[in-house]
């Protein structure tokens, strides 16, 4: 038996300094803002925090304020951290104590901040969000554009820059719809700066964006999901980036079985031969999502092994084939590379009808991260 206690994560710093390197490279002038939102996609946003600011990043993107005061206590020599998400009036004297500079959705939150800095003594420095299409927050394009222009002369704030979120990115499929759409943002900032008598700094691009649509970097591109490793992994891709994060546990128990040998829940998986199973410490509650129960695989021993029934609150079980030679206390890599094997996070998406975005950030954050150097 061992006694473990649980699954935990690893991060791979070199490799993210690999990326980091790569994606500058590629865009060359333009800068590269990190996106760091959801616990940084699930590889814990303290950490990732250190350790993109150890790689000399100094822009950043959050969803919420509160994980804009954890990228400036980790990185305080930052330039810029854009809360994407909607601040609210009482957030701004921390805002502006901080240096982290909200998006501005609408006429009314314009004017919300702008009371609110005020009240605080001082200005607020701002994006602009404008909609050319996503259909989230932000400006409605070109209807509410004036709307924008007002927001401009609000006393308490500070308008810096200006931003949107491309809903398509296929420009060889359907090229129409990202081109309608930074038509709009052109547009748009066209009359803002207008308005304004100066240049704003100005970002619209994501990870896909920025692979495949070089004509809109603009000032900066936000990059998120290449930064961790997926969707760009073509070497003659603009840049190329590797997974950071593997998801590791331990074997809790072996045991030899006979043929027809029921597994699990309602008996979900049967034995086809006399086989050896492996009961690991992982299950739904760490993020291990149920739909890989007798469709996903892990690493055990360098080789993959099918996950037998359905996946369990705490646990999970293994069929390993006859003889295995896995003994308890075994490592399992739920995620990652074992050997000359690997299983990442699209694999497992594939098996879920989902991204690999959501399985990394269903990874339980009170699992531990550990950083590796």
């Amino acid at each position: 038996m061992n006694y473990c206690n649980g699954s935990w994560v690893e991060v791979d710093l070199k490799r993210l300094r690999r990326n980091v390197e790569s994606i500058r490279k590629g865009l060359g002038k333009t800068r590269m803002i990190a996106v760091v939102k959801s616990d940084a996609y699930g590889h814990g946003l303290e950490g990732m925090a250190r350790g993109l600011g150890a790689a000399s990043v100094r822009n950043f993107a959050v969803a919420y304020p509160a994980e804009a005061q954890v990228v400036r206590r980790e990185v305080p020599e930052a330039e810029r951290i854009v809360v994407l998400g909607v601040a609210r009036p009482d957030d701004v004297p921390m805002l502006m104590a901080e240096r982290i500079t909200p998006v501005v959705v609408s006429a009314e939150h314009a004017r919300l901040l702008s009371d609110a800095a005020l009240a605080a003594g001082g200005r607020l420095k701002v994006h602009l969000k404008l909609d050319t299409g996503m259909g989230r927050l932000g400006f409605v394009c070109p209807a509410d554009v004036s709307e924008a222009v007002r927001a401009l002369k609000e006393p308490g704030l500070d308008v810096e820059g200006a931003c949107m979120h491309f809903a398509i990115v296929e420009p060889e499929r359907h090229p129409e719809a990202a081109e309608g759409q930074a038509r709009k943002f052109a547009a748009a900032m066209a009359e803002l700066e207008a308005a304004a008598g100066r240049r704003l700094f100005r970002h619209m691009s994501s990870s896909r964006a920025a692979l495949l649509m070089p004509e809109c970097d603009q000032d900066a591109v936000r990059i998120g999901i290449s930064l961790y490793g997926y969707g760009s992994a073509k070497a003659d891709g603009r840049f190329a980036t590797e997974p950071i994060l593997q998801w590791k546990s331990r074997v809790m128990q072996v045991k030899s079985v006979p043929a027809g040998f029921a597994v699990g829940y309602y008996g979900a998986y049967v034995t086809e031969r006399p086989t050896d199973l492996a009961v690991v410490s992982c299950g739904y509650t760490d993020g291990y999502l149920r739909l890989l129960g007798n469709t996903g695989d892990v690493l055990v021993g360098g080789k993959r092994r099918r996950v037998a029934g359905r996946v369990s609150m705490n646990w999970l079980t293994v069929d390993l084939g006859p003889d295995s030679g896995v003994r308890a206390g075994d490592e399992v890599v739920l995620l990652g590379e074992q050997g000359s094997e690997s299983v990442w996070a699209d694999e497992l998406a594939r098996h879920c009808k989902t991204i690999a975005y959501e399985i990394l950030t269903d990874i339980s954050r009170q699992i531990e991260r550990r950083y590796l150097e």
